[in-house]
């Protein structure tokens, strides 16, 4: 699959070269002080803890800071039980994993918890620190696998979405300067970007037919300025930066300043072994694309190369 994309390896360490891996979130939830405190020091180390000392603070430490992997939530609380905490979270974070801790026999609320799938599991206390570490670390596993797959499937929604709007486009213009903008607009929202603009090449040079996109309705075209744009069409290759701002030869650039474009992706469009547009992507951010984006980009600009060849002129 690398030589899908002839300088993949390269585009590939650039991106990741900006990632980061976040500490993943968790909330615990206890109305007793030394059990909160205990439950933070167990887990800063190894993720981003925040703490409520209710139900009703909790709910509202999640509507401030949003979904969480994990919650580990005390059952026996003042205002409201853990369970009945947990079951208020459900509907707007379904793939959050919850924990509840015992010290008491409330098997019956349990077991309705767990068959409802608001808990993943149940400990009881006192609890043994190595235990509740390993068991929320697998959590923690088991909320990555499910928002995996949540991904997956929007990607994969995604991408049949771009690539059948596209051909859709091409059959209500009248011609292919008039399918520009609907496709630089279908690739700037399916990408999230801040701009796209999508122009013609005609033997190795811009031509003045674009059509453009962007977020605020004001998109400065500067493509004819652009080294990078000089390099993709002269190499049939994709080009990025992921962050203009680091990189020596870009950052004077008065046109990357003056846009705050920050993030630049180039996608030659070839057709019969010429270039025939370019695919301009432009982020306000550090570009953060996944490889399975950037093949998808690739493919599409093949079958977008039929699309605008086969476009009416």
């Amino acid at each position: 699959m690398n030589n899908l994309i002839p300088n993949l390896d390269n585009i590939r360490n650039q991106l990741m070269t900006t990632e980061k891996r976040k500490k993943q979130k968790i909330l615990v939830v206890d109305d007793e002080p030394d059990n909160l405190d205990l439950l933070y020091r167990t887990f800063r180390r190894d993720f981003q803890v925040l703490k409520a000392d209710s139900g009703s603070s909790a709910l509202q430490v999640l509507a401030e800071e949003g979904e969480v992997a994990v919650i580990i939530s005390d059952q026996r609380m003042p205002e409201m039980k853990g369970t009945e905490f947990l079951s208020k979270t459900l509907p707007q974070f379904p793939d959050t994993v919850r924990i509840i801790l015992t010290g008491f026999t409330d098997i019956e609320d349990l077991v309705d918890a767990i068959n409802a799938g608001q808990v993943y599991r149940y400990i009881t206390k006192p609890w043994d620190p190595e235990e509740l570490k390993g068991v929320v670390q697998r959590a923690a596993e088991t909320y990555d696998l499910l928002k995996q797959r949540t991904e997956e499937l929007h990607r994969a929604n995604s991408h049949i979405a771009l690539l059948t709007s596209s051909v859709q486009v091409t059959k209500t213009v009248s011609s292919k300067e008039e399918s520009l903008s609907p496709i630089a607009e279908i690739y700037g929202e399916t990408f999230s970007t801040d701009g796209c603009i999508l122009q013609l090449v005609e033997n190795g040079s811009l031509t003045s037919a674009c059509g453009t996109f962007s977020q605020d309705g004001i998109l400065d075209n500067w493509l004819d300025k652009d080294p990078l744009i000089e390099e993709a069409i002269a190499t049939s290759n994709m080009k990025v930066c992921v962050n203009v701002t680091k990189d020596e030869k870009l950052k004077e650039l008065a046109h990357y300043s003056d846009t705050d474009t920050v993030g630049h992706l180039i996608v030659p469009i070839v057709h019969a072994n010429q270039v025939t547009a370019v695919l301009s992507l432009q982020w306000k951010q550090t570009c953060t694309l996944r490889e399975d984006e950037l093949k998808l980009i690739h493919i599409s600009a093949q079958l977008l190369a039929l699309i605008l060849n086969c476009a009416h002129d």
